[in-house]
């Protein structure tokens, strides 16, 4: 049995570091993914069945694509959010095409299993913004500075950089900063 937080982190490594095999270690064989795309910026298809279908889209055909990749939670889970997790995350990468840079921020609705393995993901992505090929060197240098995979919301604002279309990418993390109402067990 595994941990949400190991689970997540385990997503996030596979993710991030273009590595499939991992995902069988966080995701039940027949899980399930749903993508709420709000953005031109990026696409991916609406949904995929199965740990060997979510690994193709999430880490393969994503790292054709894109490398410099950097995933941050902006929340971890408890122990009560053995169940179900949700958290607000930021990720930054660049296209290995053109090296024009993607930052984008949004929300995971994490569902798992009783031995702890992800069940469904749902994974919204509110905002995507990119920049020229030009900010990779500080868009990634912030980025490889944060805690990882766990940051705070206040941690994420310090040294974001001043580029035009931060803005909006600052604006969706402050909001993450309202309190949330206490769930009750």
């Amino acid at each position: 049995m595994i941990s949400p937080a190991d689970a997540v982190e385990t997503y996030i490594l596979a993710k991030d570091g273009n590595r499939p095999f991992l995902m069988q270690r966080a995701f039940a064989p027949d899980a399930e993914l749903e993508m709420v795309v709000k953005t031109d910026a990026i696409s991916f298809p609406a949904t995929a069945k199965g740990v060997k279908a979510i690994a193709d889209v999430l880490v393969h055909r994503f790292g054709i694509d894109y490398e410099n990749v950097y995933t941050v939670c902006l929340s971890r889970p408890s122990d009560a959010d053995r169940r179900h997790f949700s958290c607000h995350w930021l990720v930054g990468m660049s296209a290995k095409s053109d090296g024009q840079v993607r930052v984008g921020c949004g929300r995971y609705d994490w569902h798992f299993g009783s031995g702890g393995l992800v069940e469904k993901l749902v994974i919204t992505i509110d905002v995507m913004n990119m920049f020229p090929a030009t900010e990779l060197a500080a868009t990634m240098n912030w980025l490889s500075g944060l805690p990882y995979p766990w940051c705070t919301p206040g941690e994420v604002l310090e040294g974001m950089p001043k580029a035009s279309g931060f803005s909006a990418i600052e604006a969706y993390v402050k909001q993450t900063m309202v309190p949330r109402p206490v769930r009750l067990p």
